[in-house]
């Protein structure tokens, strides 16, 4: 049998980080994959969707997601 994908919707929760002059909006974590989809901002343009590393994330906002 398939396993289904498990995520954890952040949208609700509105978290965002910045780094390097690009805005980061936390869209949905993937405990599994310990990935997070996210909607980068250039200059206030949207430039898309980017999957990243949870590893990749400041301090403080791990804190909030808890993936344990």
């Amino acid at each position: 049998m398939a396993k289904k994908k498990k995520s954890i919707e952040l949208t609700a929760q509105d978290i965002s980080f910045t780094q390097k002059d690009t805005l980061y909006k936390l869209m949905r974590f993937y405990p599994d994959k310990m990935t997070l989809d996210t909607m980068v901002y250039e200059d206030g343009k949207k430039q898309g969707m980017r999957n990243i590393p949870f590893a990749h994330l400041p301090k403080e906002l791990k804190k909030k997601i808890k993936p344990n």
